[in-house]
């Protein structure tokens, strides 16, 4: 662990708590007090901007970030003309580094019209040696630099970057430390993302994230069943447990337990009306997991299975851990045992080796499958996994054919696939005012599509019924559906013809 620091600060940190997160809030203290000497000078507010870049555990990360940053005295905004900038970054693909790359270019001219400005990076990206080696080489301008394990010590490295003029970088290997409990500001007052365990285990050839989020670990189950009683008294009627692979949650665990036992634990809390969860691996989801979604009043008829590829072969050389069959077996079954599920999945075009009739393979699961919609990627080589070294890499203008032909036809089941609820009521979480239509509101269905129909902002964060009218490939229009002059709102995913 790299630790960049100013000596005049040595006794001040042979004081702190050594518990954590006693350390942090001891820090957020420290923190706020510069802040206020800082806005005493300049004679107005500190503003803060974090940039998400990546998955819903960057999403949760930020949260944590900008509760932090609250705390301390900043003053969140959307925009990146702030005091300090953040970007919390992603690196499953090339494209997410080069785009960290660009943006910091920008955030180097805002910084020459504020030098005071200071400029933050880290998530996944920043566990990459190659990337910090380059930043201190070429980006100097930036402040401060951590990655995905020490996330929590914001308010800390935060503290070593304001009473220093050095580079501050804290990188840390891998942890087995899991630290909660610290200040977040949620994105949605209504719905929040709780994360149940953190790394993975699984060492796909083509991704990096077992080696930039670390070894798969569980958090304890009653921590999180608190924090999600915490949530619903706060207003929080949706959850989404997040981790890279949920259906392996609890094996970390001193007294083992499976993902099903806790869904069932999360369920019985009061106030939470809709529950989600991602990214669930093929190989490792239980036929006790398929019942339990089955039998709950609670649990979203949608359902993330990544595919990856529809080629034994291919599949084997990425290490999925099983094969088309057994993926095509398994989609049957919930299809069979949750009718009104809705499976959607990510599909990797180009993998190393690929021919033809690999890609006809991954075309005839798509097909046989019918998901509701599926994200497509081109395959992206990343240093420092198996797959980067692999033969026979496919060459850019075949895998770009492939790739279209996937989209049209992903495109094309999936436009049908929205329009067989036409004419149901379904329940919608109101998520926000349609920012096209005036006076219209939009809602996320149990099975994740949205609906846009007539309603006021009063309705936000509020589930409630209504008639699918109109089918627009991707979304739908529709109408709330009223009883005496009121909604009446009905259990998320519940169809009425």
């Amino acid at each position: 662990m790299t630790d960049i620091i100013d000596k005049n600060i040595q006794n001040i940190l042979a004081n702190i708590p050594a518990e954590e997160p006693a350390r942090q809030y001891y820090f957020i203290e420290k923190c706020r007090d510069l802040v206020k000497e800082e806005q005493k000078r300049l004679g107005r507010p500190l503003s803060c901007c974090v940039v998400t870049f990546g998955c819903q555990m960057n999403a949760k990360d930020s949260e944590k970030l900008t509760g932090i940053l609250r705390e301390i005295g900043y003053q969140p905004q959307e925009g990146e003309e702030a005091d300090l900038v953040i970007y919390n970054t992603c690196t499953v693909r090339d494209n997410a580094n080069q785009r960290v790359y660009g943006r910091l270019g920008y955030l180097h001219a805002l910084k020459k019209k504020n030098p005071r400005m200071r400029i933050g990076l880290c998530g996944c990206m920043m566990q990459e040696p190659s990337v910090i080696e380059k930043i201190r080489k070429s980006y100097r301008f930036v402040d401060l630099i951590f990655g995905t394990h020490n996330i929590f010590r914001l308010a800390e490295l935060l503290y070593r970057c304001m009473a220093g003029n050095d580079m501050v970088i804290d990188i840390w290997e891998g942890t087995e430390e899991i630290v909660e409990d610290l200040p977040a500001l949620r994105k949605f007052p209504f719905k929040s993302g709780v994360n149940i365990m953190y790394g993975c285990n699984n060492f796909c050839s083509y991704c990096i994230v077992p080696y930039v989020r670390g070894r798969e670990r569980s958090r304890n189950p009653e921590e999180i069943l608190e924090e999600i009683r915490r949530l619903a008294a706060d207003g929080v009627v949706e959850v989404m447990l997040l981790g890279q692979n949920v259906n392996s949650y609890g094996k970390t665990l001193e007294y083992p337990i499976t993902f099903a036992q806790l869904l069932r634990e999360v369920e019985k809390i009061d106030g939470i009306q809709r529950i989600r969860f991602m990214t669930s691996h093929p190989k490792d989801l239980s036929d006790e997991l398929i019942q339990v979604m089955k039998e709950s009043e609670k649990i979203c008829r949608h359902l993330h299975l990544p595919l990856q590829s529809g080629s034994s072969r291919i599949l084997k050389l990425m290490n999925r851990k099983y094969d088309k069959e057994q993926y095509l077996a398994l989609a049957g079954k919930i299809q069979r045992e949750i009718p009104e599920i809705s499976l959607t999945t990510d599909i990797i075009v180009g993998f190393p080796g690929e021919t033809e009739e690999d890609f006809l393979e991954t075309m005839d699961v798509v097909q046989k499958v019918q998901y509701d919609s599926a994200f497509t990627f081109i395959y992206s080589k990343r240093t420092g996994t198996p797959a980067a070294s692999m033969e026979n890499q496919v060459p850019e203008n075949v895998v770009k054919e492939r790739f279209d032909r996937l989209l049209k036809e992903v495109q094309s089941i999936a436009a049908s696939r929205c329009g067989r609820d036409c004419g149901t009521v379904q329940t919608a979480l109101v998520e926000g005012v349609d920012e096209k239509q005036e006076g219209m509101v939009t809602g996320r269905l149990s099975n994740n599509l949205m609906v846009h129909f007539q309603g006021s902002s009063d309705l936000i964060g509020t589930i409630v019924p209504v008639r699918l009218t109109e089918a627009k490939g991707f979304y739908y229009m529709g109408e709330m559906t009223v009883s005496d002059g009121q909604a009446s709102p009905e259990r998320p995913g519940q169809d009425q013809i």
